[in-house]
């Protein structure tokens, strides 16, 4: 089985925010994307998991990855 690599097209790095925060910038970032481009989010609010899929199926934007690394959460995001 491999990996499947995911790359960003624009990097959105909301460490030490918290919550409204990183949904308020993700939301603004994603309006600056091309449909079908990936962002990828970094953030280390714990609310952050629920939220941005919380956000990803309000807005249709796909979240094509969730995952903890050394603390902080890592999401892509892909523009509908």
């Amino acid at each position: 089985m491999t990996d499947i690599i995911l790359k960003e097209d624009a990097l959105l790095d909301c460490t030490g925010l918290l919550c409204p925060l990183p949904i308020a910038k993700t939301t603004k970032a994603i309006k600056e994307l091309e449909s079908g481009q990936v962002l990828k989010v970094i953030a280390t609010d714990a609310g952050s998991p629920p939220d941005i899929a919380a956000w990803s199926r309000q807005t249709g934007n796909t979240l094509l990855s969730s995952a903890e690394e050394g603390g902080k959460f890592v999401f892509f995001l892909r523009k509908a």
